[in-house]
């Protein structure tokens, strides 16, 4: 992801309100001094359980809050819909040591509405030393405090064809009927990507569906487990050199690149522990630059909410090689980065809202079976 600019950077920027919800006293303690050094934020309020998090939420209605999952009494994944009830536009931060059990619930609270998550060291050490960490924690909080305020609308010398949604307009504007759905999504993106899967619905039998979603390892292969649960269709991190078939989607493994390779006639997963590209390890760049070179046409790109510019370069080279791309428009976008950046950087095929994508492709890909 590209590095934002400091949330509260300019004297005439408010900082952003923060609450901290969690049972350790040293973690609060933590988390607070760091907010303070950033000089982004202003904390209002912390919280030891939930339902004190709840409480506080109707009361200061922050701009982000620091929620733990495992919280005495009410916990974070409870309070969670109880805190966005009463303050709807406070952005969820799920903090969390990495456990199985733990990764289940928090990508389960990001379908719910949290927005990211973070993944505590689990030693004390581990949270107090780690700069990584540190600065993992900041960079999303402040991409997290960002999307309380929406940036302006397009240039007005921008050139850009916003196709409407559905899909005899999409019709129009591809070259062939898509054989592979290409997917990237950050920040917001479990949620998006699960509502887009859900309403193409049986189409996805007739396509061989590829996700680089920004996340770290854990996290990747739970999300495909929950997508083959919620969908019904088969889902997995793919290993390097697998077939890649069709009415199964594939999930690119956390910290590593997904990318697609033919061998020997086939079109087959390649797995790489590259460098990071724009700061993201897997990147949809290298799945959608991968996809133009081995599927042109055949490709269907689709970029979703998240923060950043990943997946513009590939975007670019999908369209030359002849496939179309959909970003989602700025409105249902958590975050508008990764569309945003697409869109301005004119490689968007059609602009659509997240509830009119899913059924535009379903068209797509009915528009090319047999009668």
């Amino acid at each position: 992801m590209s590095r934002p600019s400091p949330a509260g950077a300019g004297s005439a920027q408010r900082h952003k309100t923060v609450v901290i919800a969690d049972d350790s006293v040293v973690v609060r303690g933590l988390f607070a001094r760091w907010l303070g050094e950033s000089g982004q934020f202003h904390l209002v309020a912390v919280a030891g359980d939930g339902e004190t998090a709840v409480a506080h939420a109707g009361r200061f209605k922050p701009d982000v809050m620091v929620l733990d999952l495992d919280m005495p009494g009410v916990d974070g994944a409870t309070a969670l819909p109880q805190i966005l009830k009463e303050s709807p536009h406070t952005g969820i931060l799920l903090a969390t040591t990495l456990t199985e059990r733990n990764t289940r619930i928090a990508l389960e609270c990001m379908t719910k509405g949290a927005m990211d998550v973070v993944s505590k060291p689990d030693s004390r050490s581990g949270l107090t030393l780690s700069l990584d960490f540190r600065s993992e924690f900041l960079l999303k909080l402040g991409n997290i405090a960002q999307t309380r305020v929406r940036p302006g609308g397009l240039p007005p010398d921008l050139d850009v064809d916003f196709t409407p949604a559905g899909p005899a307009s999409l019709r129009q504007i591809v070259s062939a009927v898509p054989r592979y759905l290409v997917i990237g999504a950050s920040t917001g993106g479990p949620r998006a990507v699960a509502r887009v899967l859900f309403d193409i619905g049986e189409a996805l039998q007739d396509l061989t569906t590829i996700i680089v979603q920004h996340m770290p390892p854990l996290f990747t292969a739970s999300f495909a487990e929950q997508i083959a649960s919620y969908i019904g269709i088969p889902a997995r991190e793919p290993f390097d050199g697998e077939r890649l078939g069709r009415g199964t989607i594939y999930v690119a493994p956390g910290g590593r690149h997904l990318g697609i390779d033919r061998r020997l006639g086939h079109i087959a997963a390649s797995i790489s522990d590259g460098p990071p590209v724009r700061f993201c390890r897997p990147a949809v760049d290298v799945l959608f630059n991968d996809a133009a070179r081995h599927l042109g046409p055949a490709a269907l790109g689709l970029v979703l909410t998240g923060m950043g510019a990943d997946g513009t370069e590939g975007a670019g080279a999908l369209r030359r090689a002849g496939a179309a791309v959909i970003a989602q428009d700025e409105l249902t976008s958590t975050i508008w980065g990764m569309p945003g950046s697409v869109v301005r950087a004119q490689h968007a095929s059609a602009v659509i809202p997240l509830d009119e994508i899913g059924p535009a492709i379903r068209g797509l890909v009915r528009a090319g079976q047999p009668s």
